[in-house]
């Protein structure tokens, strides 16, 4: 007896997935561009890591969803 979702909540799921992602891409470029350069702002460098893991944790949320449990 599993969860399953909708059509509608598997289509949005994958939107925000992939939205989410070019944000963490972005944000990669971002943070490795300020590092090169010897950015001064260390607390607008660890926001943008912070932003960053955010991004990752709920990724890897939104994959479980869209994941399904397989009993083995």
């Amino acid at each position: 007896m599993g969860f399953e979702l909708s059509v509608e909540e598997v289509e949005a799921f994958t939107t925000e997935l992939a939205r989410l992602r070019e944000e963490h891409r972005d944000l990669d470029s971002a943070i490795d561009a300020l590092e090169r350069v010897g950015a001064i702002n260390q607390i607008q460098v660890q926001r943008l890591k912070k932003r960053k893991l955010y991004l990752k944790d709920r990724i890897a949320q939104i994959e479980d969803a869209l994941t399904p449990d397989i009993i083995a």
